[in-house]
């Protein structure tokens, strides 16, 4: 499973991931594993497509180079701290290129400069098309 997340407390979306893709078979394998969860949503079970959602280090690192938007917990600043368009501008919203992807963080090249983000304070992340 890539991500699970509930809309409007009615509804449970789960996106799967396979190394040899997602088939019909195997969604329907998930939706029958998720019984208990069936009787208090309304599930839906699907691949990530294009915009594949990005939560563990192994994924940064698989699509470095690949433009991907980072919502962070918290507002950050971008690049060096005299580059800053204005001394409240701290946008906790990134798109722009996965650059690395280490063990402890990402480094995008975004909008403003090159940022560091720590997978702490990644509040959620997905794949952009381009």
């Amino acid at each position: 499973m890539l991500l699970a997340e509930v809309l409007g407390g009615r509804r449970l979306r789960v996106f799967i991931d396979h190394p040899n893709g997602v088939t019909l078979a195997l969604c329907e394998r998930v939706t029958r594993l998720l019984s208990e969860e069936r009787e208090r949503y309304s599930l839906e079970v699907s691949s990530p497509g294009s915009e594949r959602p990005l939560t563990k280090p192994a994924h940064f690192r698989r699509f470095v180079g690949r433009r991907a938007l980072v919502r962070t917990r918290h507002p950050r600043p971008v690049g060096r701290a005299t580059d800053q368009r204005s001394a409240g501008a701290r946008p906790s919203s990134f798109t722009g290129e996965l650059l690395r992807a280490s063990e402890e963080e990402i480094t995008l090249a975004a909008d403003g400069g090159i940022i560091a983000i720590p997978y702490s304070e990644i509040r959620r992340s997905n794949l952009v098309e381009e």
